[in-house]
């Protein structure tokens, strides 16, 4: 590394710039290197078997002697869905800084993993700060819709970026997630060299509705529900769960746990004290199928419609313990993610088919908010800060342009706003910006537990599978004379339906045909694998 490289505050996106979810940031300056968030995505839908979507961490791993440390601003899944990933690829220890409960959530993740010896784990506290090399941090506490939610100051020689992480500035907040104005105020004065903000909801105008117009919808809809209540939100949104709970013990009603993420989240905020509920109000499923339906309030896991979840599983009549009934309410207190609309469409569909009333946003109002920030409060932090600079991030490449267009109306100067892609290399001092080359990044597949195995080739190949179907053909050769001593016998799958077996039939004899004619002497095995291919592929088109 050059000395006008060392020189430079150097930063560069894994993930989270024109796209929605695996956010995660590399800085690094001289010698010293850390990671901000390790993200999860959610697979596209023709992404076929794929389970999460993560960044390519080659960088890192590459630069391990250089780590200094991960830095956790939140405990949402696109923030650290992916740290037992990256531990694992790593395989050394390595330590991770956060607020309690996104370390608690941190460290419920990597146990599942089995990699929690691989973590050290540090816990901060909104205004300390911590030297990491030459690097030193300082979390700010800010609104999401979680508590510990933080920004993230990374101070360096050559100048400070601030990270906003998801924030709002919700002047009424439900939990422990009120916004620290004093401590932006001072961060602000000391001076602020770039500004990397969430810019997800710069075309919402105003300011986000404060978390306080759900608690009371729920609490509403709850005391005048006649049946059971099932609720659905995410399962890192504490805060939402808590309200949920309170809000039926209010009302007389025991509330069962439907989801293992769910359980595991709300067991980490119970020990670290973030939940106010009186946990003997909780049953079981078992439970809370013998009392009243209207006596009852299912929390489940699933609002993004994901197929083993148990809002699917129920929509489909597929959950072991749970089924619709008459007068069931189901609330969805969530948006649909990008990319995530059609399962949540089709699973609300399937809902209301078995007979359910659903209440989803938008349709319903007040049963979500988001935690992000809207057009107003995006520009609000950019005349708390002052920055020289400018870099959104969180956001799709739409949403990045918005930000930049706001950015200008906000006195940053139209040079000073930086739209970069995953991979770029972006040099900060205190004068300046520039481009360097890019490092390796993009997305990494995970199947199961194989990660990054499963290519663009492998994707093309299932959604031929799924949308051509498949031909198997079973044959047996003399591989000394070529004879054909048995078969071709065809199996099909996803082609022609099985009673149509005329088709599979003729193919067959066409196959054996072609084989005898040219099974003359010693041949091969690859001839065999190329003519059936060839004489098949004739055939069926």
């Amino acid at each position: 590394m050059t000395d006008s490289i060392q020189e430079k505050l150097l930063i560069t996106p894994l993930g989270g710039v024109g796209e929605v979810g695996k956010n995660s940031t590399i800085v690094e300056y001289g010698n010293d290197l850390i990671l901000i968030d390790a993200g999860v995505q959610f697979p596209a839908e023709e992404m076929l078997g794929i389970d999460l979507v993560i960044p390519d961490f080659s960088y890192v791993l590459d630069n391990f002697d250089r780590l200094r440390g991960i830095v956790l601003t939140h405990g949402h899944e696109d923030h650290l869905g992916a740290l037992p990933y990256l531990v694992r690829q790593l395989g050394q220890t390595v330590r991770i800084f956060g607020l309690p409960l996104a370390l608690g959530l941190a460290a419920n993740k990597l146990k599942e993993h089995r990699v929690s010896d691989l973590a050290e784990m540090v816990r901060l506290t909104p205004g300390e700060r911590i030297q990491l090399g030459r690097l030193e941090i300082e979390l700010v506490q800010v609104a999401h819709s979680i508590p510990d939610s933080s920004s993230v100051v990374v101070r360096s020689p050559a100048g400070t970026a601030f990270f906003t992480g998801d924030f709002k500035f919700d002047l009424e907040p439900d939990q422990q997630q009120n916004p620290d104005l004093s401590q932006l105020e001072e961060v602000a004065r000391q001076g602020i060299t770039v500004l990397l903000s969430d810019c997800v909801r710069v075309d919402r105008p105003g300011f986000t509705p404060p978390e306080r117009i759900v608690a009371e919808t729920l609490d509403r809809i709850i005391g005048e529900a006649i049946g059971r209540v099932i609720v659905t939100s995410f399962a890192s949104n504490i805060s939402r769960l808590d309200q949920v709970v309170r809000s039926a013990t209010k009302h007389g009603r025991r509330v069962a746990v439907a989801g293992r993420s769910l359980e595991q989240n709300l067991k980490v905020a119970r020990d670290l004290g973030y939940l106010k509920f009186d946990w003997n109000s909780l049953v079981t499923l078992e439970e809370a199928n013998r009392l009243p339906p209207g006596k009852v309030v299912l929390l489940i896991t699933g609002s993004q419609g994901e197929p083993s979840a148990v809002t699917s599983r129920i929509a489909v009549g597929d959950h072991p313990l749970i089924k619709i009934q008459p007068g069931d309410l189901v609330i969805i207190s969530a948006t649909a993610v990008p990319g995530n609309e059609q399962t949540v469409a089709r699973t609300i569909d399937n809902l209301m088919r078995r007979g359910a009333e659903v209440m989803y946003p938008p349709v319903t109002e007040g049963i979500h908010v988001s935690g992000h920030a809207c057009r107003q409060e995006l520009g609000l932090m950019i005349q708390t800060l002052k920055p020289k600079f400018c870099m959104p991030v969180h956001g799709e490449y739409r949403q990045m342009v918005l930000y930049r267009k706001l950015a200008i109306e906000s006195g940053v100067d139209d040079k000073n706003v930086v739209l970069c892609d995953i991979g770029d290399v972006v040099a900060f001092d205190q004068a300046s910006w520039e481009k360097r080359a890019r490092v390796q990044a993009g997305s990494v597949l995970v199947d199961g537990l194989t990660v990054g195995d499963v290519t663009s080739v492998v994707l093309r190949d299932r959604r031929h599978l799924a949308e051509d179907g498949v031909v198997i053909a079973a044959v047996a050769v003399d591989r000394e004379t070529g004879e054909l001593l048995g078969g071709p016998d065809l199996v099909s799958r996803g082609f022609v339906h099985p009673s149509d077996g005329q088709v599979l039939s003729n193919a067959s004899e066409y196959l054996r045909e072609a084989l005898i004619q040219k099974s003359r002497g010693q041949v091969e095995y690859g001839f065999f694998v190329a003519k059936i291919k060839e004489v098949l592929s004739r055939f069926i088109y």
